[in-house]
């Protein structure tokens, strides 16, 4: 592996996404709090505050990071299909990785991504065509469809589970 920032690579969106595609990132999305669990399955609080890189996140702030950031995707979405071409607020997510509640214990994050998977799931099911062409803006990338942003986000679960997993098969934990 060459750049631990990336275990699978950059996100890269293809330029015609087809329903097939679409719903293997709605299958991703369903399937990352599993996965995610399964990846910390077992580990010490001294291995969860193991950094899976030098000058990263711990694993604990991983963690607690992935419900942040697909809680506002969510909520993205859900502006996106109520209204036309939103702008999004963006957020520091290395400020939110340093507050205290990154420092709780993973089940209370993976608890929550649970439910908020199961919702958002839910309302990914439902989406028409012409709802996954839907945009919001966002202030420094610009107008992003439903559709790439569900991709960017099935990539970004999968991304942060193989930080863990890479970190684990690395120190043969």
């Amino acid at each position: 592996m060459a750049d631990p920032r990336y275990p699978i690579g950059k996100f890269e969106a293809p330029k015609t996404i087809a329903p097939e595609l679409r719903a293997e990132w709605i299958k991703q999305i369903a399937d990352c709090p599993a996965n995610l669990h399964k990846a910390v399955e077992g580990l010490a609080d001294t291995q969860l505050d193991t950094r899976y890189r030098e000058a990263g996140w711990t694993l604990r702030q991983v963690v607690h990071h992935v419900p942040d950031s697909h809680m506002n995707a969510y909520i993205r979405f859900k502006l996106a299909l109520t209204e036309n071409e939103p702008a999004i607020k963006p957020y520091n997510e290395h400020a939110w990785a340093s507050l205290p509640d990154s420092k709780l214990p993973v089940e209370i994050s993976l608890q929550l991504l649970a439910a908020l998977h199961d919702r958002w799931v839910s309302l990914l099911r439902t989406l028409t065509e012409a709802d996954f062409h839907k945009t919001f803006l966002h202030p420094e990338r610009g107008l992003s469809t439903l559709e790439r942003t569900l991709g960017l986000y099935a990539w970004h679960g999968r991304h942060h589970t193989a930080h863990i997993t890479e970190l684990r098969r690395r120190m043969g934990w």
